[in-house]
């Protein structure tokens, strides 16, 4: 049966007769056991923790001098130039970046 994951990527689930087999699999495996319901819930999420604000994925174009100078300061240049810009929004009016443009 083909259908979609939250993200939209397909997939095919396996029919009956798969599933059937893939638990007959799993009964003969003594290093295998499917979790239980209870054991489910107490998984925690792999990865970071989700962000209490996050952030917009934007596209943009910068002069290459800039990128060269945050890409340089290594590992999370892209945070050091988000703050960056968040220092200049704190010490310039709206009319300043309209006369930038």
């Amino acid at each position: 049966m083909q259908t979609k994951s939250k993200s939209g990527r397909a997939f095919t689930l396996p029919s009956s007769d798969e599933e059937s087999g893939i638990n007959e699999g799993i009964a003969e495996d003594a290093d295998t056991r499917e979790l239980t319901d209870e054991e489910f819930r107490r998984l925690r999420p792999v990865g970071r923790p989700k962000a209490e604000t996050t952030k917009e994925r934007i596209t943009i174009r910068l002069s290459p001098e800039v990128v060269e100078q945050f890409r340089a300061t290594g590992s999370g240049w892209q945070t050091r130039m988000d703050k960056a810009l968040q220092e200049y929004l704190r010490t310039h009016s709206q009319s300043d970046i309209e006369r930038l443009g």
